[in-house]
């Protein structure tokens, strides 16, 4: 796919993989760009720390080039308003795997693309989660299925309980046992 470049405007490329484990290389392989945002965490997270960035850095004239619609927008509502909040700055929006590009002047046969193939990427996402739980389910019922490992063993968990009674800050303590403050409300709650 070849890209006219805007006078002045950079080519900014944006790349979600959904673990950190994941190849990030073949998303925007071969593509020219002058800045790159990558964030590496599910698409059903809301907070995508380097997307809001990228969209932070993003001016008139830019063109941001996306792998494919579902590495930009958790779904159809969050896609489209994405992508008119991008063109109404004055920003381009391209899709590599859909080829399809976006400007601001889009004809309604575009419009319709845009919803159409968005509409696409979020059904494709609900049947692999109802894959994912079937397949869980069936697991559980099999023996075969144990669910993630517990972030703490019970002595560290005993541990914790009797350094928060003793008066040691919550957010400290989970920093040292390396977990979120979430994750040590469970284990520890409040008491009232």
């Amino acid at each position: 796919m070849v890209a006219l470049r805007r006078t002045g405007g950079k080519r900014v490329g944006y790349i979600r993989v959904s673990s950190v484990d994941q190849n990030i290389g073949r998303q925007l392989e071969g593509v020219e760009l002058d800045k790159k945002f990558t964030d590496k965490l599910p698409g059903k997270d809301t907070k995508r720390p380097q997307l809001q960035a990228c969209l932070e850095y993003l001016r008139e004239g830019d063109v941001l080039i996306v792998h494919s619609m579902d590495r930009l927008a958790r779904n159809l509502d969050d896609l489209r308003k994405t992508v008119n909040d991008l063109t109404g700055r004055g920003v381009e929006v391209q899709f590599v795997k859909e080829s399809l590009t976006f400007t601001g002047n889009d004809t309604a046969m575009s419009k319709l693309l845009l919803s159409v193939m968005g509409a696409f990427a979020e059904f494709e996402r609900s049947l692999l989660n109802e894959r994912q739980r079937e397949g869980i389910a069936i697991a559980k019922k099999a023996g075969l299925f144990k669910g993630r490992k517990p972030s703490l063993r019970p002595d560290q968990v005993q541990e914790l309980a009797k350094r928060i009674t003793q008066g040691e800050k919550r957010a400290a303590l989970a920093r040292e046992f390396g977990i979120s403050r979430e994750t040590l409300y469970q284990y520890v709650p409040v008491r009232a």
